[in-house]
């Protein structure tokens, strides 16, 4: 029995998921999240052998809870599940470590057979995805990523600075960076860049 755990900010399409995937006499979905941060207290009650997680998500999104997972529980398995094919998302979620990669009109025998072949030490993602991916260098360093996130959020500086425990001036040196690496004329603009990209 292969056991899931179901991540994705929307309640209905997570119930429909969950609903789908217990229709299979091989998957057991053992838990539902939210977001990144309530799977991450769930983990280590349910220890799912699969993380089925959307990517953007409040809190906590897919790729930072597949970060977090990745390091502190490597048997578990993380496939990716979202609407954007964007290259950026997929190539951060292939650095991190993720098995598998499924867009959510795919239909549901092939979320299926991912889960499974990914069980069985298969890495599942869509050629062309793969293809796409390599097309599209993300420049931002992670901390520059996390400030220009919250910026875009319309966060302020002195907001960014005590959300990430860093000083005031550090956070501007790192919005000025992602500012000039992405050609934008100021933070927010910067942030829509990376948003449409992919690498927030």
């Amino acid at each position: 029995m292969i056991k899931v755990m179901v991540v994705e900010d929307q309640a209905l399409v997570r119930g429909a998921i969950s609903a789908l995937l217990s229709l299979d006499r091989d998957i057991e979905v053992v838990a539902e999240a939210a977001d990144g941060r309530q799977a991450k207290e769930l983990l280590l009650s349910v220890q799912p052998d699969i993380v089925l997680t959307d990517i953007e998500m409040p809190i906590m999104t897919g790729l930072e809870l597949l970060e977090y997972t990745s390091q502190t529980h490597p048997q578990c398995k993380t496939v990716i599940m979202t609407t954007f094919s964007r290259a950026g998302y997929i190539r951060r979620a292939l650095a991190g470590g993720a098995k598998g990669f499924v867009l959510k009109e795919a239909p549901s025998e092939y979320l299926i057979s991912t889960l499974k072949q990914v069980i069985c030490g298969k890495k599942v993602i869509d050629p062309e995805l793969a293809l796409s991916a390599l097309d599209d260098c993300d420049p931002l360093t992670n901390k520059e990523r996390q400030a220009l996130r919250l910026a875009g959020e319309g966060y302020k500086t002195a907001e960014i600075a005590k959300a990430l425990y860093l000083s005031e001036g550090t956070i501007r040196n790192y919005l000025s960076e992602a500012i000039a690496k992405l050609n934008a004329s100021n933070r927010v603009d910067a942030a829509r860049i990376a948003k449409q990209k992919g690498w927030l």
